[in-house]
């Protein structure tokens, strides 16, 4: 329930405010590649400036989660290598327990005859 609460109370707002940004630049703006010669136009792209918006917030978005990525690399890598470790060393105490049984039903005295 709260996270739907917390949902509606940060989407809903950012979702009107994309819009109005969509509605409020809706003209046409040249994005200029070739920084030595603006009106290259094999080197540039034209596109209502809100799709730049987009692209941009995706971008940042993307490399973002990116390096969050390769950041937590070496936390992944030792989860890994200890949940292997965890799974040898229960493999081990099976082994040992079944051997503790065996050895135990082996030892088992006799009860006495009266």
């Amino acid at each position: 329930m709260l996270k739907k609460l917390v949902n509606i109370v940060i989407f809903v707002p950012l979702g009107i405010l994309l819009i109005v940004l969509s509605v409020a630049n809706r003209q046409t703006v040249t994005l200029a590649i070739n920084p030595f010669d603006t009106a290259d136009r094999m080197l540039s792209v034209s596109a209502p400036f809100f799709v730049f918006l987009f692209l941009a917030a995706i971008l940042g978005l993307v490399l973002g989660a990116a390096v969050t990525w390769f950041a937590q690399g070496k936390y992944r890598r030792r989860a890994r290598n200890e949940a292997s470790e965890a799974m040898k060393w229960h493999r081990e105490a099976e082994k040992h327990r079944s051997q503790a049984e065996k050895l135990a039903a082996q030892t088992t005295l006799p009860s006495p005859q009266n």
